[in-house]
């Protein structure tokens, strides 16, 4: 083994220990603290668990349905009940389904509270799957590492810094009250201008990438915030948003909903700059006689197949998303025109059709900055000579 590819392993195995720490951070920050002591009346915590013993199961009617209910021995992991054992049951309250029933072994979370009379309420509320996504994600990253070297590190790197980005900066200030779609903008650029030097260098294309990517995100933007305007979003769309108003925290879920739009576009968008800067710079190589104007047309011939494909994948990415969506309206039969009048769908539809215009944008934009920067960057003499000596020899 080379230095080099010892260097690349080093530096390989450096970036799973940070990105799997990161992965930990996280899982940390959201896990709630260890209590103290016993629960104040009305007070309740978030604990670990394992099943010991499933004690009784079987079927039980909610409403119109019928759903399997489980009568379980927990062993509490933590808190200051650890060791000791509890019965909960499942199923009883709320709906469940078969794949929800736990086994012998399987580790959960539960809910402990203590009502305002002193008595003490176990609720199994998920399972604890921290282990099996550490171990996707390590696997993840070592076959991104066999598979693409010294350039999977770069990638991951950047991959973690846009994560660092968005847990550390992105959401707390949007939970501090600052405009959710300065914040995106702000962020994507910090994100993209980071992971883009990092895995391409602080090279001409790089910096052509990265003004392509500002200028569709702007545009991107405006015209989500024209549409979601037009169209009357509230940003009540999404469960999720209820979620946080009942929870107490204050923020403009329009401008979420804006800023969810930035950032879920950003992905195919720094792929759409890249690769066209990229492109035409290589034309540039290959041919240095061209001009700006057959730079860009040549560009754009690349850049029409390119954004076939991710206006597709955009597409297919939100749609499976929104497939338990989909199929819960084909279930409650109404005309098309009501149900796509609808904003949980007319969210998906702007959410899309807006993400889908930024990409276009983004494929003239970079190509054009790409072709006038490539024509104003001198050629290596060199480079010149050696392509023309490979034409000359067949």
């Amino acid at each position: 083994m080379t230095r080099s590819h010892r260097g690349e392993w080093i530096a390989g195995g450096l970036v799973v220990v940070a990105i799997v720490a990161l992965l930990a951070a996280i899982v940390a920050r959201q896990a709630p603290p260890a209590p103290g002591g016993e629960l104040a009346a009305g007070q309740s915590e978030m604990l670990h668990a394992r099943v010991m013993e499933v004690m009784e199961e079987g079927m039980i009617r909610q409403g119109e349905f019928e759903q399997p209910y489980q009568r379980l021995r927990l062993r509490l992991g933590d808190g200051a009940l650890a060791g000791q054992e509890v019965e909960v049951e499942h199923g009883l309250v709320g709906l469940t389904n078969q794949s929800r029933m736990f086994r012998a072994g399987d580790r959960v979370l539960v809910e402990h509270s203590r009502t305002p009379d002193g008595e003490e309420l176990f609720f199994v509320t998920d399972y604890v799957r921290t282990g099996p996504l550490l171990w996707l994600t390590l696997l993840f990253v070592v076959v991104t590492l066999l598979l693409s070297g010294w350039q999977g590190v770069r990638s991951l790197s950047g991959m973690g810094i846009s994560l660092l980005v968005i847990v550390v900066w992105i959401v707390p200030r949007i939970l501090a009250g600052w405009n959710p779609v300065l914040v995106a903008i702000l962020g994507a650029v910090v994100m993209m201008g980071i992971s883009l030097y990092l895995v391409y260098g602080w090279r001409a294309k790089t910096h052509v990438a990265v003004v392509g990517l500002f200028l569709s995100l702007i545009l991107t933007g405006l015209l989500a915030a024209w549409f979601v305007d037009r169209t009357r979003l509230s940003g009540f769309g999404a469960e999720e948003a209820g979620f946080l108003q009942v929870a107490g925290v204050h923020l403009d879920l329009q401008g979420l909903l804006l800023a969810g739009i930035l950032i879920g576009t950003l992905g195919a968008l720094d792929d759409v700059a890249i690769n066209q800067s990229s492109a035409i710079f290589e034309l540039h190589k290959a041919n240095p006689g061209l001009g700006w104007r057959a730079l860009f047309r040549h560009g754009m011939v690349i850049g029409r197949d390119h954004i076939a494909a991710m206006v597709n994948t955009l597409l297919l990415a939100y749609a499976g998303v929104a497939l338990p969506l989909l199929l819960l309206f084909s279930v409650y039969s109404e005309p098309l025109s009501t149900t796509l009048n609808r904003e949980i769908m007319a969210e998906e539809i702007v959410r899309t059709l807006v993400g889908s215009l930024g990409l276009l944008a983004g494929v003239p934009l970079t190509t054009l900055i790409a072709a006038l920067v490539a024509r104003r960057k001198p050629s290596d003499p060199k480079r010149i000579d050696q392509k023309l000596e490979e034409d000359r020899m067949g």
